[in-house]
């Protein structure tokens, strides 16, 4: 015969729901802020490589006194030198003349996808695009170097 005094261990089912909800709620939380971390970590290439072609570019001005036409004139010369790893992901193209904007979009080669953008103002400092914050009362994010 079974005894009544036999005490009975283990959750109930309104515990295992509180957990769960605790669980569910951590995760819409945390997972857009990682979704962005991570779009951030894949702009920061592209972010490396534009502060590099501007500063050819500039090197390229005060030696030739005009502009570079591309990207690859920057290389072709000899004033930079894109990783292969960074051109498989990514083009570079330069804006104006004077550059007035330099914008990296991705290939079918960046785990983030294809066609994200990142860009440069040259005018102001800002990158903004991919991987970037939207700043309230902005359409894309724009971030300061300095």
């Amino acid at each position: 015969m079974l005894s009544k005094s036999r005490k009975q261990s283990g959750f109930t089912l309104i515990e295992i729901l509180i957990v769960v909800v605790i669980v569910a709620i951590l995760a819409a939380i945390s997972v857009p802020i990682y979704v962005e971390y991570v779009r951030s970590a894949r702009a920061a290439d592209a972010q490396a490589t534009i502060g590099a072609v501007w500063n050819a570019a500039q090197v390229f001005q005060q030696d030739l006194g005009r502009s570079p036409g591309s990207v690859e004139e920057l290389e072709r010369m000899g004033y930079i030198k894109i990783q292969d790893a960074t051109r498989l992901q990514w083009t570079f193209q330069l804006v104006g003349d004077p550059i007035t904007s330099i914008s990296a979009t991705s290939t079918a080669r960046m785990r983030g996808g294809e066609g994200k953008t990142v860009t440069y103002n040259t005018l102001d400092g800002t990158f903004f695009g991919y991987g970037f914050p939207v700043v309230e009362g902005e359409t894309g994010g724009a971030v300061g170097t300095e």
